[in-house]
């Protein structure tokens, strides 16, 4: 522990002290009711959600992980993740106003607003402990273990050190979520959004303007000029070795028409989902549920990433030793090496403060499922009380204990996991093929709960199938343009569509008052007869320059910082003109 001063030390415990401040100050608001304790009252200003969103997607895992790639393929590498923001900028202007509209606690709810019979019920129970414990310990454990490796590098303790503070790290944070509520959750992650950025940018200027480094230009004289590409090359064979990320033509096209749609993963689920729905369903009208999600999309992908991509870029001067697999660790030996006291410590608690509010959104999120979707629905419904506020305070308390359950559960897994990708992997894999049926049972009426049954199980044989199976038959260029996630996409794709034509389509009854309480677009035939639904086509150009103006406002900003003028001014342009038809389509939209 000698790499912090006794200044750092007061930072750290400062700020710690803080954060279990806001969740004791909080308690109050969020004892009275399942609405207050999983969605803060259901009247969230845009930007608190917004932010909220951006501070769990920012975990302590991520800066590593791009410094990991910034070593692999230089700035082209961040293309892993920057193809994502096609679904949710999808999310935000064809779902974000109807997960609003819905008026439900949690995304699994609508299940049983959307669907009938049986299958539903049952839908409804196998997902919440699907997602609410089994999806989100992986989660949780790829979190844990990537603060674990931090703490390995930046106290150079051994491992069973590392993870004991991280025992402790989690156990506060399931103290004050379990206090706070979803309210003083995001009022948290408001303040530690902040400290995390905030120290990233002070350690990027350190870092860049160190003498070794020698500012941009030094940094762009002592780089190969692969580094600074922005983007990956297209066509040949997938590039996993270091250069450019060059993609083979059908990895390229699975990214651009078929994997941001078809796979299932936190932050970035179809349709949206996940904490992302919660946020929207707990902003205080439909407008700000739309302003959430897409200042979440900004921020996350244009303003988020360039700290993080500069101390990479810097990690390669500095530490030039470094191996590939141990790239990551370059953006904790910078911190450690460069830092002056006091700012160390802002740096810590920065990485602290990710890790706690993805933690605790995990936390919170699971505990909704658990609590409304199983516990509530299945095991002790509201009829088993005397009163309606007696059963709003015991499932409160109930949502308490279901986050320490997670909690618990999270640390076995943490054990279990060797690998941050491999984790990752899995989670992209297991949802190939279900995001189709998360977009379409807002905007098709045959759509019903086998569809979604079906689509959320079969992916796990489609992967058994591409592992174990395919191997034996199909050559290795299959498997080199991404074939594996194609195949079980396409599998999961066929058995839902089958089963859905095979079965009986979701009563009309249910239908009908779905209809009226959302109001969707699409294809609904005669339950939208009477109705006013929205006009798809303004959605669409929403979309398109919403897209268009955010991967603008990113190259824009990294051209600047690299001082290359000429492109930064196209991207500019590209900007205002993008900007300029997003406001007429979301006016057009109603969103505005």
């Amino acid at each position: 522990m000698a790499n912090l001063s006794t200044l750092d030390w007061a930072v750290v415990i400062g700020f710690l002290c803080l954060f279990i401040f806001i969740g004791i100050r909080f308690r109050g608001k969020a004892g009275n009711s399942l609405t207050d304790f999983f969605l803060g009252g259901r009247n969230m200003p845009w930007y608190l959600a917004g932010v909220s969103m951006v501070a769990t997607t920012f975990a302590a895992d991520t800066p590593l992980w791009v410094t990991e790639k910034i070593a692999q393929h230089g700035i082209s590498g961040n293309w892993l993740w920057w193809n994502m923001l096609i679904g949710g900028m999808l999310t935000t202007f064809f779902f974000a106003r109807l997960w609003r509209r819905a008026n439900i606690i949690t995304e699994l709810e609508l299940l049983e607003l959307r669907y009938s019979g049986p299958v539903a019920r049952v839908l409804r129970g196998v997902k919440s402990v699907y997602l609410g414990l089994f999806m989100n310990v992986v989660i949780i454990g790829w979190v844990n273990a990537a603060l674990i490796s931090i703490i390995e590098v930046f106290f150079e303790v051994p491992y069973q050190t590392a993870f004991w503070v991280v025992v402790a790290a989690m156990c506060l944070v399931a103290v004050y979520s379990s206090i706070a509520g979803l309210l003083g959750i995001a009022i948290t992650d408001f303040v530690q959004f902040f400290i995390a950025m905030g120290g990233c940018l002070i350690l990027a200027i350190v870092v860049l303007n160190a003498p070794e480094v020698g500012g941009v230009e030094g940094l762009k004289s002592k780089l190969e000029p692969w580094r600074l590409d922005f983007f990956p090359k297209i066509g040949g064979v997938s590039d996993i070795a270091m250069g450019t990320f060059s993609l083979s033509a059908g990895t390229f096209l699975s990214y651009l028409f078929l994997q941001w749609w078809a796979s299932w993963y936190p932050g970035a689920e179809p349709g949206g989902g996940g904490y992302i729905s919660q946020r929207m369903m707990s902003a205080k009208d439909e407008k700000n549920a739309v302003y959430s999600s897409l200042f979440f999309q900004i921020a996350h992908y244009c303003l988020r990433p360039w700290p993080w991509i500069i101390v990479g870029l810097c990690a390669l001067v500095l530490y030039p030793d470094l191996s590939i697999e141990d790239s990551r660790k370059g953006f904790i030996m910078a911190m450690r090496d460069f830092l002056p006291a006091g700012v160390k410590g802002l740096l810590l608690v920065g990485f602290l403060s990710a890790y706690m509010s993805t933690i605790s959104t995990q936390l919170n999120w699971g505990a909704s499922y658990l609590t409304n979707d199983l516990y509530k629905r299945f095991l002790k419904p509201t009829s088993d009380f005397p009163s309606e506020e007696k059963a709003q305070k015991h499932y409160v308390k109930s949502g308490r204990w279901f986050t320490l359950l997670i909690m618990v559960v999270g640390l076995g897994v943490t054990t279990q996991i060797t690998t941050i990708d491999s984790a990752a992997q899995f989670l992209i894999a297991s949802g190939a093929g279900l995001g189709m049926v998360l977009i379409l049972r807002w905007y098709w009426w045959r759509i019903n709960a086998w569809s979604e049954l079906v689509a959320t199980l079969a992916p796990f044989i489609g992967m058994a199938l591409s592992n174990w199976v395919l191997p034996s038959y199909l050559p290795d260029s299959f498997f080199e343009n991404n074939g594996s996630f194609i195949f079980t996409t396409t599998f999961t794709t066929i058995a839902w569509v089958a089963v859905t034509l095979l079965t009986k389509p979701t009563s009309d009854a249910v239908l009908t008052a779905f209809y009226e309480r959302v109001k969707p677009g699409g294809l609904w035939g005669k339950y939208k007869e009477g109705h006013q639904a929205e006009d798809l086509r303004y959605l669409f150009v929403c979309w398109i320059a919403g897209l268009v103006m955010v991967y603008a406002v990113l190259f824009f900003i990294g051209y600047v910082i690299f001082q290359n003028w000429m492109p930064a001014l196209y991207w500019g342009l590209t900007f205002g003109f993008s900007l300029f038809i997003l406001r007429w389509a979301m006016k057009k939209a109603g969103f505005s």
